[in-house]
């Protein structure tokens, strides 16, 4: 066990040094300790593609381990996909590895047109703008439309990269999926701003429930307010059509915002924003993270856009995805484990304590089974987790052994009985 309860907080500001000194600091009495405790579980080698397996290098043995891999956020393992590999192989033949310019100026190729009319129709949207990066797309947006004239009013889960691109406006954050914190918000600014943004997530990353969408729509037009929803998690997994939270609830076409990255489901990495012609158009020219960052490259594109129609002409990989999250789920609860709210394919074991959350990870490792221990400040104090994440390929015998391990090591850290 860590012997001080150090967590990566209290390196954020060190008073009296400068960030040299910090470095340094940080070094000693964080990623040390981590490392000596066998807790330092991030920044894993794999030597393989994502996978259900996958090769990892062990940093501290040396070993070459095949590992059962719950760490992904390819749920429909489209990144190995044989078809996307082929599309992206076949674009980086045609166009070289890199774009070459900007978008705006020299950088856009046909794909990248087609990739934003893909993702717009996906999304049931007008138009789309895609980005190198999910968090660059969202911060650069956020940055873009919002000054100190208006206020974002965004779900206190709401991914960082969310609020990161609200620092140049108001900010009030309502109580995780609660509608009535919301409509007290909404409510009390109704008449101070320009404009009123709601900003969620579709399903929540660190606890895999999914966001009450049709209620926060029907308050954004009581109270004359718009909503941007983040579909990082959604994209894939959700709706009758893996189109996302929007056809989940019957509301595609009907989000004003719709927000998201490449990089889970779809197997790649970049992000869009989706909505009217006129808002991406506003986007193309003011939006700094697309203006002043060089185009996606070919390979990824192509990649992307294959992705993209495997979701509507292979529904079976949705359908194993979902029939692997709920034998999942139906066995973690019978084993007494908490995981929260979680109804999609991420699944967190909640510990309440960042030092059994490490202990039980680090074991895990040495079952060779790769999962994440997620503590403060990532999550609250009493809400650490050990984050596992589903992929439709994980077979009934993947998902046993990880059962398996989790009753043995719940009872010895007294998390179920």
């Amino acid at each position: 066990m860590l012997k001080q309860n150090y967590s990566l907080a209290d390196f954020l500001d060190i008073d009296g040094c400068d960030i040299m000194q910090r470095a340094a600091i940080f070094n000693e009495q964080w990623w040390l300790r981590m490392y000596n405790e066998k807790h330092l579980l991030y920044r894993r080698e794999a030597l393989s593609p994502s996978a259900p397996v996958r090769t990892v290098k062990d940093r501290y043995t040396g070993e070459i381990k095949e590992m059962l891999y719950f760490g992904s956020n390819d749920y429909l393992n489209l990144a190995n996909h044989p078809k996307v590999i082929k599309a992206g192989m076949e674009a980086l033949n045609k166009y070289g590895a890199g774009a070459g310019s900007v978008p705006l100026l020299g950088g856009t190729i046909d794909l990248h047109k087609d990739l934003e009319s893909k993702i717009a129709e996906l999304k049931g949207c007008e138009n789309a703008i895609i980005h190198t990066s999910g968090y660059g797309s969202n911060t650069s947006t956020l940055l873009s439309l919002l000054n100190k004239n208006d206020i974002a009013i965004i779900d206190i889960l709401a991914h960082a990269s969310l609020i990161d691109g609200c620092k140049n406006t108001n900010i009030e954050f309502f109580n995780h999926n609660d509608c009535n914190s919301l409509e007290s918000i909404l409510s009390k600014n109704e008449n101070k701003y320009r404009t009123k943004l709601i900003i969620i997530d579709g399903v929540y990353s660190m606890d895999g429930d999914i966001t009450p969408l049709d209620k926060i729509v029907d308050l954004s037009k009581i109270y004359n307010a718009y909503v941007m929803i983040d579909e990082a998690h959604s994209t894939g997994v959700l709706g009758e059509n893996g189109r996302g939270t929007p056809e989940h609830f019957n509301l595609l076409g009907k989000v004003d915002i719709v927000c998201g990255t490449f990089s889970k489901a779809l197997g790649g990495v970049g992000g869009f924003i989706a909505g009217s012609n006129n808002l991406i158009k506003l986007l193309q020219y003011y939006s700094r993270g697309y203006m002043f960052s060089t185009a996606m490259t070919p390979q990824v594109t192509g990649s992307l856009i294959k992705a993209i129609e495997i979701i509507g002409d292979e529904p079976d990989l949705r359908l194993q995805l979902w029939d692997n999250i709920k034998y999942f789920k139906k066995n973690l609860l019978e084993l007494g484990f908490n995981i929260g709210h979680s109804e999609t394919a991420i699944f967190p074991i909640i510990t309440a304590n960042d030092a059994i959350t490490r202990e039980i990870c680090r074991e895990l490792h040495e079952m060779n089974i790769y999962a994440n221990p997620v503590v403060y400040p990532a999550v609250r104090k009493r809400l650490s987790r050990i984050r596992l994440s589903l992929m439709s390929n994980h077979t009934k015998e993947h998902l046993d052994i990880v059962l398996n391990a989790m009753e043995h090591l719940g009872k010895k850290y007294d998390i179920i009985k």
